[in-house]
């Protein structure tokens, strides 16, 4: 199964993925691909795998992505691959991801595996807050192109099984943790 985290940069998605993978057995994560630099507390391979934009042109040009798209000024993509080594674990995957990324992950693989989308909201001024007081410390430049991207990424909320309000790490990470393992129990027994 794999389980799609989305929202506007700053909403929660790599904390929460953080918690779900601290507190169920069952659960990995799967890191994108991306040429932008490392940040402070960033792990190669746990929070990204860092290529070069070179490296990654070349995985564009050997089919080696099932999406990628360039993201505040930098490439991002996931790995057929190491996805589908994931998949075959019988292992929950959680992703966090972009609404395009998303589509065309729905698009690729919902014949194939078991998804469940989920999409994390927070108002815009609470957006605005987080990133201003990000450890990584983004400039002003970059907080705006994070904040312009916001009625964009609301407009593609219907595509997503749950939406849901971050405004209570613990809240959220619990309805999350519900929603897995019902999703899960579901489809196992659907498959039966």
């Amino acid at each position: 199964m794999l389980v799609i985290l989305s929202g506007v940069a700053g909403a929660g998605k790599d904390t929460i993925k953080k918690e779900l993978l601290k507190r169920m057995n069952n659960v990995e994560t799967l890191p994108s691909y991306t040429d932008r630099p490392p940040r402070d507390g960033d792990v190669s391979g746990q929070t990204y795998n860092f290529v070069t934009a070179e490296e990654f042109e070349r995985m564009i040009k050997d089919n080696e992505l099932y999406e990628y798209s360039v993201h505040h000024n930098h490439y991002y993509g996931t790995s057929k691959k190491l996805l589908n080594e994931k998949i075959n674990s019988g292992k929950i995957i959680v992703k966090d991801i972009e609404v395009n990324g998303t589509q065309a992950l729905i698009d690729l693989l919902k014949d194939d595996v078991k998804i469940v989308t989920i999409f994390l909201r927070v108002p815009k001024e609470e957006l605005r807050h987080r990133l201003e007081n990000r450890i990584d410390k983004p400039s002003i430049k970059e907080i705006e192109l994070r904040l312009n991207r916001f009625d964009y990424e609301e407009s593609k909320i219907s595509m997503y099984d749950y939406v849901l309000k971050n405004n209570n790490l613990e809240k959220t990470v619990q309805i999350i943790m519900s929603i897995i393992e019902n999703e899960y129990n579901l489809n196992k027994c659907i498959a039966k």
